[in-house]
């Protein structure tokens, strides 16, 4: 009798911890509210008299543990004071280990391994904080209160004389394997690469269990690892069927009737400047002297709100896409490619449908008058970014007087831009050559040229100026109308302090006063240190005390640009973004009342968000394609530079082709090293011998792993 009540007791202790979960759950949705119990009971879906019952005996745990506090007889809050709960998303190194950023909080809270629970990458999560060892904030996860996603990329490993098998994914990822039980291994052999589909994680199982939905191929073959990259961040690389059927019945006539709504420009002297390998042109350049003797400067876009119509499967699936994907071999588009590369591209000797901003410019490239509107526009040329250079270079070739015209003007808005408060970041972009293979066979970088300056000072001119109509009346005054804008918060004071503390060793002096001074000050910096060892470092910790741009329906400006209101309004073959402020602008020319601003908050945030993984894809793919590359130069020696600094070893870049590998600190066998956050360096604890960011080693390439894209080199004296 007596083990058959402790039987009970447990059972009822169980439920007990399980409703008190469920409590903070609800509680945490809003932790700044106060409930009485009645309102939690339903919260929680506990609504008869027995279930009641046991809400108050949790609830009466909870306080007893200092997880809520009673506000008044009845009444319960969140205690986010004693024992520190708080809801955060968490966020894996590759050691396993983690960091949860809770808003509001100005340092993330640091979560050791062995404290994750069930968690995976990006999960949002409740936790509870402690002070280690007397100084240290840290936290242990509670539960996780809402999956972020459930699909992962790993390798099957069968377990040999047994009917079932793990998954090993990325220790970012996930921090433990999925176990694969017989029967859904879903055709994939041992050792393939596959994305499998996490089922079940049982409370107290070491491993989640998950079936494999999509077999990729042998790890480190091209194909498999630029399929896994799309699959690891939920990029797909094909559209539904009905998607496609969708975009092929579009009607790609350019009537009369549709023509004769809009300013017919074709008489107008118009071309295209995109990069050689370009295939979808949305944006174009028409330019003529009016007899006043001022410059009539169309900035043309392509119209794509008049194809892609609101409430299509193919405007959600543009919406869901958010951005097109940019790997090293190929493009993932927004669009398919019936828009992207025919309908909506801007191609030379077509009629194309356009959304313009037009405006009058003096020969001091002041702005006399501006239009924005739909036309038609008939592009006679497509330059290349090297011919437009060319003719700028040597005043030679056809329109070479329109394009120094252009870059005349151009040059002038630029100096006014920088002097207004604009930094120039023009950091080159690793680029490579491939053979029909997709075999890298030569890196080259991108590097921005009066040319590519040119296009980006107009495009730059027609984003301002679109968000400018939308938010200010002709008085000056604000609108207050919605608009989706592309806002850079100011810089972070701590890291501004941070970097000029650190650059002063060197002998570069920053003014943090205001804003203005800040600009200034980076500006005059970025341009001191060309050409000297310390650059690449310098330029690196600029960037990083810079907040990130994003998009929002406030409108608190960019920093970065120096522009008081700024929007995306010249790619929406590739951005969503784009395309929702053609139809905003277009609402608002046509006399339309300001929309549902919440809406177009949440849009904004998914496109911000979609936008990132793009970005993380792409830095992946150019990863994977050097460790490629280098893999032919295994046991060489290289001149690198060092460009970042851990506890655990140092990443060193090699500047001619962009290749970055890490040198860990255990293989540093002349001394024991010991990490320095402040000057960003390792130190040797006996001999004093410093490696620091910027610092120019030898290295000798060891090890190419093209599964972890990672590749490790070794110090060479």
């Amino acid at each position: 009798m007596p083990k058959k009540r402790k039987y009970i007791s447990q059972k009822n202790d169980h439920k007990l911890q399980e409703i008190g979960r469920l409590i903070l759950r609800f509680m945490n949705e809003n932790s700044t509210k106060i409930y009485n119990y009645k309102q939690i009971s339903d919260g929680i879906d506990y609504k008869n008299p027995r279930q009641r019952e046991l809400v108050i005996q949790a609830l009466h745990r909870l306080q007893a543990a200092e997880r809520i506090k009673e506000t008044e007889k009845g009444k319960y809050i969140v205690n986010l004071n004693i024992k520190g709960t708080l809801t955060g998303i968490i966020d894996f190194n590759q050691s396993g280990n983690a960091y949860v950023n809770v808003e509001g909080l100005e340092d993330d809270i640091f979560i050791h391994s062995k404290n994750v629970k069930d968690a995976l990458q990006g999960d949002k999560v409740l936790i509870v904080t402690y002070t280690y060892k007397g100084k240290k904030l840290e936290g242990s996860v509670l539960e996780v209160l809402e999956r972020t996603r459930t699909e992962f990329v790993g390798t099957l490993q069968v377990v040999a004389h047994k009917d079932f098998g793990f998954v090993v994914c990325d220790k970012k990822t996930i921090n433990t394997d999925i176990f694969i039980p017989k029967g859904k291994f879903g055709g994939a052999e041992d050792g393939d690469k596959v994305v499998v589909k996490m089922t079940e994680w049982r409370p107290g199982d070491k491993n989640p269990e998950g079936e494999i939905i999509q077999v990729l191929g042998a790890p480190g073959e091209h194909e498999t690892e630029i399929h896994s990259i799309l699959a690891e961040y939920g990029l797909p690389y094909t559209f539904p069927e009905e998607v496609e059927r969708d975009a092929d019945k579009i009607d790609r006539s350019i009537s009369d009737e549709e023509v004769a709504k809009r300013w017919d420009m074709r008489g107008i002297t118009t071309f295209t400047i995109d990069p050689k390998d370009a295939k979808d042109f949305d944006d174009a350049l028409s330019i003529r002297k009016l007899e006043n003797g001022n410059w009539e400067i169309g900035v043309h876009i392509a119209d794509v709100s008049h194809y892609v119509v609101p409430g299509t499967i193919l405007d959600d699936e543009a919406n869901q896409r958010a951005t097109s994907v940019y790997l090293v071999d190929r493009v993932v588009p927004m669009l398919p490619e019936v828009l992207s590369n025919d309908v909506c591209s801007l191609r030379p000797n077509e009629d194309k449908f356009t959304f313009s901003a037009v405006f009058e410019l003096d020969d001091d490239a002041k702005i006399k008058k501006q239009w924005f509107g739909r036309t038609v526009i008939h592009s006679d040329r497509r330059f290349t970014y090297e011919e437009a250079q060319e003719r700028i270079e040597t005043k030679q070739g056809d329109l070479q007087e329109e394009i120094n015209v252009l870059d005349r003007l151009a040059k002038i808005m630029r100096e006014e831009r920088i002097r207004k408060g604009a930094i120039t970041f023009d950091r080159s972009e690793v680029r490579f050559n491939l053979d029909e293979n997709n075999e890298p066979v030569g890196v080259y970088f991108k590097i921005s040229k009066d040319s590519n300056h040119l296009i980006e000072e107009f495009m730059l001119l027609a984003n301002k100026k679109v968000s400018e109509f939308v938010s200010l009346n002709k008085k000056g005054d604000i609108t207050q109308n919605t608009f989706i804008y592309r806002v850079h918060d100011d810089p972070d004071p701590a890291k501004l302090e941070s970097l000029r503390d650190f650059v002063s060793t060197f002998g570069y002096k920053m003014d943090l006063a205001n804003s203005k001074k800040v600009a200034e000050s980076l500006n005059r910096l970025l341009h001191d240190v060309k050409g000297k060892g310390e650059e690449n470092m310098i330029e690196t910790l600029a960037m990083r005390s810079m907040s990130k741009a994003v998009y929002s329906t406030e409108p608190i400006g960019h920093y970065g640009l120096g522009f008081d209101y700024y929007s995306h309004f010249t790619s929406p073959i590739r951005r969503y973004p784009d395309l929702i402020a053609h139809r905003l602008l277009q609402h608002y020319l046509d006399g339309g009342k300001s929309p549902n601003k919440a809406e177009l908050e949440e849009k904004a945030k998914h496109c911000s968000s979609m936008e990132r993984l793009a970005a993380d894809a792409e830095r992946d793919s150019i990863k994977f394609m050097q460790v490629k590359f280098m893999e032919k130069h295994l046991g060489e020696t290289f001149s690198g530079v060092i460009s970042g600094v851990a506890e655990f070893g140092f990443w060193v870049e090699i500047p001619e082709n962009g290749a970055e590998g890490l040198i860990k600190l255990r293989d540093l066998v002349d001394d024991s090293y010991s990490y320095d956050a402040k000057t960003y360096a390792v130190y040797g604890m006996r001999h004093g011998k410093r490696y620091q960011l910027g610092d120019q080693v030898q290295i000798k390439v060891v090890k190419a792993n093209l599964i972890q894209k990672q590749l490790d080199f070794k110090i060479v004296d």
